[in-house]
Order: C-alpha cells, then sequence, then structure tokens
C-alpha cells in the first residue's frame, strides 16, 4: 500500500473542518497537521483514491481557501509523518 501526501496550506481555523470532511469520507484519505500555526496539514491518500482525494478537494475550495504546497523539509514531532518522511527519502 502506497500513500501519497498532499500538503496542503489553509487557516489554521480551517483545520479542524478540512479532517471532518475527510473522516466523513472513510478510506479516501487521513489527514495530519504538520504546523498548527501556518496551517499546514498534509492529506495521506492511498493511491486508489487520489483522484477522489483531488474531486474533494475541488469542492472544499468553494468553502475552504487552500493552496497545495511542496512537503516541508521538518515534519514536525508527528511520528507519521516522520516516518513517511524516511521512507520516500530511502525510495
Amino acid at each position: 500500500m502506497h500513500l501519497h501526501g498532499i500538503y496542503l496550506e489553509i487557516r489554521p481555523e480551517d483545520i479542524a473542518y478540512v479532517k471532518f470532511v475527510f473522516e466523513s469520507y472513510e478510506g479516501v484519505g487521513i489527514v495530519r497537521t504538520v504546523d498548527q500555526k501556518k496551517g499546514v496539514i498534509a492529506l495521506l491518500v492511498v493511491e486508489d483514491f487520489v483522484e477522489t482525494a483531488r474531486l474533494i478537494l475541488g469542492s472544499l475550495k468553494d468553502e475552504v481557501a487552500l493552496n497545495e504546497v511542496p512537503r516541508p523539509d521538518d515534519a514536525g514531532d508527528d511520528w507519521l509523518m516522520r516516518e513517511l518522511a524516511a521512507e520516500s527519502s530511502s525510495e
């Protein structure tokens, strides 16, 4: 199972809402907060659901200002983000 990371910058006050939306689409993706103060989140999506996740993001753009950003160099203190960064650097 390969996870795709889609990194987004949103307003910090919108983080919970975006997490809630993706949780309601069970199995599509997991939202992790990379930097709460800057509003940077990672959407981790299984390969089969990348298109679906992008459609959800397209729909969310009508409600939430979001910008896709490159993967941050520092994964912060989130253990899952550190694991994924280490895995992607070894590929």
